[in-house]
């Protein structure tokens, strides 16, 4: 690993579709990709002087803050696209040589592997019967970790001072607050840049082979990571120690109000938690808590009550969410369908109150019932029946047959339920990730 091979520039312009290909937004020199890409001609003969030289200096990071789904914010660094071009001409000279040493039980921005591959070993774990699970949050990980520690780990490895030094002014770049005002930064590999994820590795791969050295069984994705016991007072022992390393030998910090010791059934992991069955023992792949509350807020936020555009644009908008979704939460075991089939009866119940808002006028609200085939009668009674609200007439009887499931489906409406069926009918996705063989 040389600064020859980082500085080449046939590995330049191949960084440079790369970093494109993401679409990022600009740094704070407010420089698009497509501005960077009329001038790469000259960039990259510059760039690759410069960084030969030793000339090159990173510039400043753009902090911006995104809510996280669980409460509060997170921190993103968006480096300057020239910056960012540089730090993946890094990334591809050092993923080759470290990924291959990366545990087998670290998932997280790993090529061939996803938060898929982690779940499908948790599931191992609990089969094997190691029901108990200590579940560690480190806190603000990205934002804490220790310069000279992942510097020291990196020199075990490169002997080329120059890149040491290159990948320094990168974790030292000064950050652009949303305000104007700029900081130092003296530890952290801030979120949003190419090289970040695979340094965060790194820095953790140390906390993997301690947990491998104590023949623990763990499963890691980034900064989350749990520990399978097969006992409540083995987790609070596991506990207690792995924290202690934790923060004496990685000097980072556990957050105790998110870790705990606790049955895999009650904590959240990528998406999903795990439950054993009583009867039978086997173990179902389920929506954790979080996850369901995540998916019932994003319908709220598509299917506003104040929703002023047509139904058609209204459901091609779940539907974009929902098949993206689906895709990801796909490697849930049948138990999980009931989910699915609320999920969609809600969404449906909430497009109904949109086309009884559209409807309007209660008169109208009646005559497009017995359009759409409703008795007489029984559409007069229902609308008419005491002042209820259009939420509560969404869900009465005349409103049900005559906007009923196969009326959605006819407008294209996506069915949870349905496309979980296709998936796993047709081992697309969920099969083959959930029984990948790992190592």
């Amino acid at each position: 690993m040389t600064m020859e091979e980082v500085a080449s520039e046939q590995n330049l312009e191949e960084a440079f579709w790369e970093v494109a290909s993401n679409k990022g937004a600009p740094g704070p020199d407010r420089q698009s990709i497509a501005e960077v890409q009329e001038h790469l001609d000259e960039l990259v003969p510059e760039l690759h002087r410069q960084l030969l030289d030793g000339s090159y200096r990173p510039g400043d990071i753009r902090r911006v803050w995104i809510p996280k789904a669980g409460g509060g914010q997170r921190g993103l660094g968006i480096p300057n696209v020239v910056d960012r071009l540089v730090q993946q001409a890094v990334l591809r000279v050092l993923s080759p040589n470290y990924e291959p040493t990366f545990h087998v039980s670290s998932h997280g921005f790993r090529p061939g592997r996803s938060c898929h591959t982690a779940i499908a070993e948790a599931k191992g774990y609990v089969e094997e019967g190691f029901d108990w699970l200590v579940d560690l949050d480190l806190e603000k990980f990205f934002d804490r970790v220790h310069h000279q520690r992942l510097l020291a780990r990196l020199e075990q490895k490169i002997d080329d001072r120059r890149l040491l030094d290159l990948i320094r002014r990168m974790l030292k770049a000064k950050v652009v607050m949303p305000d104007g005002v700029v900081v130092s930064n003296e530890e952290g590999t801030p979120q949003g840049g190419p090289l970040s994820p695979l340094l965060s590795n790194i820095v953790l791969d140390e906390l993997d082979r301690e947990l491998e050295q104590r023949g623990h069984r763990f499963v890691r994705y980034a900064d989350d990571c749990n520990i399978y016991v097969r006992s409540e007072r083995s987790g609070q022992r596991v506990m207690a120690s792995i924290v202690s390393f934790i923060e004496r030998r990685l000097r980072l910090k556990v957050n105790r109000k998110k870790s705990a010791v606790s049955r895999p059934e009650k904590r959240h992991f990528v998406g999903f938690s795990l439950r054993r069955k009583p009867l039978d023992g086997t173990v179902e792949v389920l929506l954790s808590e979080r996850s369901k509350g995540r998916l019932a807020d994003k319908v709220r936020e598509l299917t506003p009550r104040n929703w002023g555009q047509s139904l058609r644009d209204c459901i091609a908008g779940i539907n974009a969410y929902l098949l993206g979704w689906m895709g990801f939460f796909c490697v849930c075991s049948q138990a999980g369908l009931r989910t699915l089939h609320d999920t969609d009866a809600h969404i449906r119940r909430r497009l109904r109150a949109l086309v009884l808002a559209h409807w309007k006028r209660r008169r109208h609200i009646v005559r497009q019932l017995i359009r759409h085939g409703v008795r007489p009668h029984t559409a007069w009674h229902n609308v008419y029946k005491g002042r209820r609200s259009l939420w509560a007439l969404s869900h009465c009887p005349a409103v049900d047959h005559a906007l009923d499931r196969a009326w959605f489906a006819g407008h294209g409406l996506v069915s949870l339920e349905q496309q979980w069926v296709v998936h796993n009918a047709t081992h697309v996705t969920a099969p083959v990730q959930l029984t990948l063989a790992l190592g």
